[in-house]
């Protein structure tokens, strides 16, 4: 969206109740936390803002100097970056900082001590994860507990219909671990708009939506997901966007799913899932058709779901652990 077009998203989003938003150092270049300061610069207490380090933005610029201390996790990248985003956003303080992606080079131990050194100096208030995996949140905040650190609050991560990977360990870590998940690419990219068909898949752009989509398309299983979304659709009178975001958000486990309207139209469209809520029946189509099967359950779930028989009758697990736990496991699926 040009400046003018997002403001007026920012402005209906703020006017509907909307206190939450969500940067990064590297989008747009620095711009949009630059868009952002300005916007919120009027209402700092009444937002909470959230931006992320970790991806080197002079690795992404071809005319400026690489500066290899702005990447990755650790310390220095760390100071660099906040101080950086801070001039960005003109604040003296950032709600939620992310570390915006594992890098298997910072050890666990420095990453947390150093979010812990910029939560104490008052430059940051929160920490939070993103597109980590389930041993790293769970060793982190662990090590946190331990030293009395400040611990993870938050994750961001890959979940939407046509990839639920999320069920098998990050939701269960997240559950015992009290984290909130904000879930991105709800839509997959685009393909769960139900604008697209088998035909119009062919010849799409090369950017990275357009691969996505086309990568998507391959699979015969995603059409038929996207065919239940669009049958469920037409029978409440909502669009395929509504259908999938309020499935979203009644998976336990979920905060808020992570989205990224362009126009004030998208924003209402988004914004009125919260109008209605999917039945029992409509989550049970929509669980079943994109259920993993197969190769896609990976082990040790794979033998875990098949133990029922072993454990006893009646057995009960705890709701926070689902959908996991209640749906793949003990039977309860096959």
């Amino acid at each position: 969206s040009n400046k003018e077009e997002a403001k007026k998203v920012f402005d209906l989003y703020y006017e509907k109740g909307g206190n939450f938003f969500d940067t990064a150092n590297i989008y747009n270049f620095g711009e949009s936390e630059r868009f952002l300061g300005d916007y919120v610069s009027d209402k700092r207490s009444d937002v909470v803002v959230a931006t992320k380090y970790t991806i080197n933005t002079t690795a992404m610029q071809p005319d400026k100097r690489l500066n290899p201390n702005f990447g990755g996790n650790h310390r220095k990248s760390l100071v660099e970056n906040l101080n950086e985003s801070l001039k960005r956003l003109n604040m003296s303080y950032i709600d939620i900082l992310y570390v915006h992606a594992f890098e298997y080079r910072t050890p666990i131990e420095e990453i947390m001590r150093s979010l812990d050194d910029v939560v104490r100096s008052g430059k940051v208030l929160y920490i939070a994860a993103s597109d980590v995996p389930f041993w790293v949140l769970t060793r982190s905040n662990t090590i946190a507990e331990l030293r009395g650190w400040s611990p993870f609050i938050g994750l961001q991560t890959r979940y939407s219909l046509l990839d639920r990977s999320l069920e098998f360990d990050l939701q269960p870590a997240c559950a015992e671990l009290d984290v909130g998940i904000l879930p991105w690419g709800i839509v997959a990219e685009g393909f769960l708009t139900g604008k697209y068909t088998r035909e119009s898949t062919t010849n799409l752009k090369s950017d990275y939506r357009g691969r996505s989509v086309t990568s998507h398309s391959k699979d015969e299983k995603n059409w038929e997901i996207l065919d239940e979304v669009i049958a469920v659709s037409k029978e409440i009178g909502r669009s395929p966007v509504q259908v999938v975001t309020n499935w979203i958000q009644q998976k336990p486990g979920i905060t808020s799913p992570i989205i990224g309207a362009r126009t004030v139209t998208q924003l209402e469209e988004n914004l009125e899932s919260l109008e209605f809520k999917l039945t029992p029946e409509q989550m049970k189509r929509l669980d079943d058709v994109s259920k993993p099967t197969g190769r896609e359950i990976p082990f040790p779930y794979s033998l875990i779901d098949k133990l029922d028989k072993h454990l006893g009758k009646n057995i009960e697990v705890p709701d926070k652990f689902g959908p996991i736990a209640t749906t793949y496991n003990y039977g309860r699926l096959y």
